[in-house]
């Protein structure tokens, strides 16, 4: 695969961005993409490595070693063939995956890895700019009729993988645009909505239905589903929020943070939102409450509406720089290695360690500021306050991103009764059966809180099986657990 030496002759290139003072004046997209030549050339570092753990270490099991190397030998059209036979949306974790694949390359146990991910956009983009990417309904129709209810990542997944199959595919949505956490979640400058927009566009002429402005078990009955569809797939990801019940957290200004990334994404769009309602961090000294990639897309969001001060704090300790003997090579050592995001470069505080007591008030009930103090983690997991260290910090808004803890069970859950586990999630088998009959489940709403990629993994796994159980026991849908075969 790829140029044998081509690892020894090439350094790895990524792209560039926009500078700093440029791309926070706006919410667009501010890569800087590389040039036909220069991808090609990247694709020539995947070397024959004879056992590549990319394959493995990537949730969808994606066949680098195949794409990389047909982009090396500038065969475009043939990497799009090999990428979406396994991927359903590259265009989505070409921007937004940590890239598990990378962590297993192994070229980076003796230098860095092949740049997986960007090679993945790039033959998605280009495929589209060419025209490859062409709606292809099914030539014939089961009769069979599935709803999917919720328009992430794992229902969309889902709902593509079930069409392809033959099946009339609805799709339910809540909200008032399809996407999910796509649409809503996820920064307009880390994920275009344009992008989710052209995706629709083509799911639409094979046929899928979108039903946006869907809140079933409240708008819609469940019974209702469940007499017209033949199979329902609940896909409505991890929704209720961790929260941080200290003192003061009725303080004017705290919010959770997907309550500011949905509503400057709604603004984006050009929703008008109520002045009440309104959650703008210009002139404000903002405080994150959580190190992960929601408290840095509230960041990054923060820095572009004009904040005098942006802060994120963690309550774990700093990560090591490099891998350790708990994240061996060629696991995905995630969080538990540290990294920097594009929006922690544009101008933000970081701090490790801070246990939040007190969010504190005005007469007016206004936020000011967090008392804090920092702490001291031991071996086994649990930390102590240090003496001498508490402090306050000035914030006028605080963002809770501390992850998020199970779906919401109101609605939906409640009217089917479906059977769930002790942390809240929709339960299941490995069939991604629930508890109710022709009920399956999929994504966070099933697994707890996880990656974009994962979500996309989830849809197309239950949807082979959902295949399955409407075909009386086969599926013409292929899992990902053959995939190894197309090594050969």
């Amino acid at each position: 695969m790829g140029k044998p030496t081509g690892f020894r002759e090439y350094k790895r290139k990524t792209p560039g961005y926009k500078p700093v003072a440029e791309r926070i004046k706006s919410f667009f997209e501010f890569m800087v993409p590389m040039s036909k030549e220069e991808l090609e050339e990247q694709g020539a570092r995947c070397m024959d490595c004879g056992t590549p753990f990319c394959h493995p270490n990537c949730p969808l099991h994606n066949i680098m070693p195949d794409f990389n190397d047909h982009v090396y030998r500038g065969r475009w059209e043939d990497a799009y063939h090999s990428l979406s036979s396994t991927n359903t949306f590259p265009e989505f974790t070409g921007r937004i995956c940590p890239a598990p694949c990378e962590s297993g390359c192994v070229l980076g146990l003796i230098g860095e890895p092949v740049t997986i991910k960007n090679i993945e956009l790039s033959i998605i983009e280009h495929a589209f700019k060419e025209g490859w990417v062409k709606p292809k309904p099914p030539a014939v129709r089961t009769g069979k009729k599935v709803a999917v209810v919720g328009s992430g990542p794992a229902g969309l997944g889902v709902a593509d993988q079930l069409n392809k199959a033959g099946h009339t595919v609805t799709v339910f949505e809540r909200s008032n645009r399809i996407g999910g956490l796509l649409r809503y979640g996820i920064p307009d400058f880390k994920l275009a909505k344009k992008v989710i927009d052209r995706r629709m566009d083509v799911m639409e002429k094979e046929g899928i239905i979108f039903k946006p402005n869907s809140n079933v078990g409240i708008d819609i009955k469940t019974s209702d589903l469940q007499k017209e569809f033949d199979a329902i797939v609940l896909a409505g990801g991890s929704t209720i929020p961790r929260d941080l019940p200290i003192p003061g957290r009725d303080a004017k200004g705290v919010h959770f943070a997907m309550e500011f990334l949905a509503q400057n994404n709604k603004r984006v769009a050009g929703d008008e939102i109520a002045e009440n309602e309104k959650i703008h961090a210009k002139g404000k000294n903002v405080l994150v409450i959580g190190g992960g990639d929601t408290g840095s897309d509230c960041v990054g969001t923060s820095i572009r509406h004009g904040a005098s001060s942006v802060t994120q704090i963690e309550l774990l300790p700093k990560p090591p720089t490099a891998r350790t003997d708990a994240t061996p090579w060629p696991s995905h050592p995630g969080p538990k290695v540290f990294s920097s995001s594009s929006s922690h470069e544009e101008g933000c505080e970081r701090e490790w360690s801070i246990l939040s007591k007190e969010f504190v008030k005005n007469a007016d009930g206004c936020l000011t500021g967090v008392k804090y103090v920092k702490i001291k983690w031991d071996e086994s997991g649990k930390f102590t306050e240090i003496p001498g260290t508490k402090g306050e910090y000035k914030a006028d808004l605080a963002f809770l991103g501390m992850g998020f803890l199970h779906p919401d069970p109101a609605g939906l859950l409640e009217e089917l009764g479906v059977e769930k586990d002790a942390r809240g999630n929709v339960k299941t088998g490995d069939d991604y059966k629930t508890s109710v009959e022709n009920v399956f489940a999929a994504g966070d709403m099933r697994t707890g809180q996880s990656l974009v990629v994962y979500a996309i993994s989830e849809g197309r796994e239950c949807a082979r099986e959902v295949d399955k159980h409407l075909r009386g026991g086969v599926s013409r849908l292929e899992s990902k657990k053959l995939s190894f075969l197309k090594l050969t």
